[in-house]
């Protein structure tokens, strides 16, 4: 026998859809008012998904926004929202209320800057406005692009060296060390078959050592960045990835970001932050030309690895495009292709130019900041790609 729920159960059942309803003083029909914390709370959400999108308005029984214009206003709104919810639903309403309400021009205040929760996406909203930015508001926004930089760095650079130096190490491995440069554990794995079980020993017919050739090995790797205004996120995260990689001294890394232009920001690489600054988000995208400055650059094909990220929708000479990587392959270049470098889920991209690259061998796919080291780490080893089964 199923036992009765609890009259607390209902009520907070009850609470919860209250505060999804939204409504008036008759509790939306749900028989539940708000008082307290409640009610500060559900005014919060229905300034933002009141429905109208102007202060004072409403229409029937909906939620009405309350945001407006009005400075002041959001600011107060952007610290109410930090003391009632989690920073992750806090990012969430942020982004809502630059796109439902307009409010993208705000962010120009240095007063809202210092209000918000700083994440991947303000750092793309701020990134698009940073050319109208008043002189007031550029060292605040420089201040929360930082932020934002430094969470990703810590969180992403440990793994990125550890995994790109082992797959470094490997790809270095040489047959004919030094007796202190000998890989013990890989020989004896590898010579398993001389097992004598008489002797209790294994004979080394081929050593296996990497130490010091793993200290001179370096590989060359180019990342060509979309800077259109939908691979936001995906900019960020490159830039990150871009700094980690050229502090690494095994790897020769430069930074190339294009729409219908190109620029080499590799001088700037010390400092992502910089590299971001030196982004123009939106524009038009011209894949071909952004290629043909990479493919100059390169002067160890069977050594370099290339990374196109962009949605591949392109303004371009499309056959030039494919020619180029066809080329660069037949080099022997590695060329991968990610469609986006975030956490945002399925992009959207050209589905003709993905199928006809991944028909050169360079599929395209969506790649997490997680899964991107052991990407690179395929492509530096020269071994199949980690491809997702969403791949293109």
């Amino acid at each position: 026998m199923t036992a009765p729920r609890s009259a607390t159960a209902d009520d907070e059942r009850l609470r919860r859809w209250r505060l999804v309803l939204g409504g008036d003083g008759s509790a939306d029909g749900t028989g539940r008012a708000l008082s307290g914390t409640d009610a500060a709370m559900d005014r919060t959400l229905e300034a933002l998904y009141g429905g109208s999108g102007a202060p004072g308005n409403q229409v029937g029984g909906s939620r009405e926004a309350g945001l407006g214009g009005s400075a002041p206003r959001v600011a107060r709104w952007l610290g109410d929202i930090r003391t009632y919810f989690p920073a992750s639903v806090v990012q969430v309403m942020q982004r809502d209320a630059v796109d439902r309400l307009g409010l993208s021009s705000l962010l120009l205040e240095p007063e809202m800057l210092e209000a918000v929760e700083a994440d991947v996406h303000l750092v793309g909203t701020l990134l698009s406005l940073h050319k109208a930015m008043p002189e007031t508001t550029k060292e605040t926004a420089r201040a929360v692009v930082r932020k934002v930089v430094e969470d990703l760095e810590r969180r992403l650079a440990g793994r990125t060296r550890t995994t790109l130096t082992g797959a470094l190490d490997r790809s270095a491995r040489i047959n004919r060390p030094r007796h202190r440069d000998i890989d013990w554990d890989r020989t004896i794995r590898a010579n398993l078959k001389n097992y004598l079980p008489e002797y209790r020993t294994v004979v080394p017919e081929r050593l296996v050592g990497h130490g010091r050739a793993a200290r001179a090995v370096k590989k060359d790797v180019i990342l060509c960045i979309d800077q259109s205004g939908s691979m936001a996120a995906s900019v960020v995260h490159a830039s990150v990835f871009g700094a980690v990689l050229a502090s690494m001294r095994t790897l020769d890394t430069r930074l190339v970001v294009f729409d219908t232009s190109v620029a080499d920001l590799t001088d700037q690489l010390t400092d992502p932050v910089d590299v971001l600054f030196g982004i123009q988000l939106g524009g038009g995208t011209d894949i071909n030309r952004a290629l043909a400055y990479c493919q100059s650059r390169i002067t160890r094909p069977a050594e370099t690895v290339v990374v196109l990220i962009s949605d591949l929708y392109e303004g371009g000479i499309r056959e030039g495009m494919l020619k180029r990587v066809a080329a660069m392959k037949a080099s022997g270049v590695q060329f991968v292709t990610l469609l986006a470098l975030s956490d945002e889920g399925a992009p959207a991209y050209d589905r003709e130019h993905a199928a006809a690259l991944a028909a050169l061998g360079a599929p395209a796919f969506a790649c997490t900041p997680d899964l991107f080291p052991e990407v690179m780490a395929a492509a530096l080893e020269k071994r199949p790609l980690p491809v997702p089964d969403t791949a293109a």
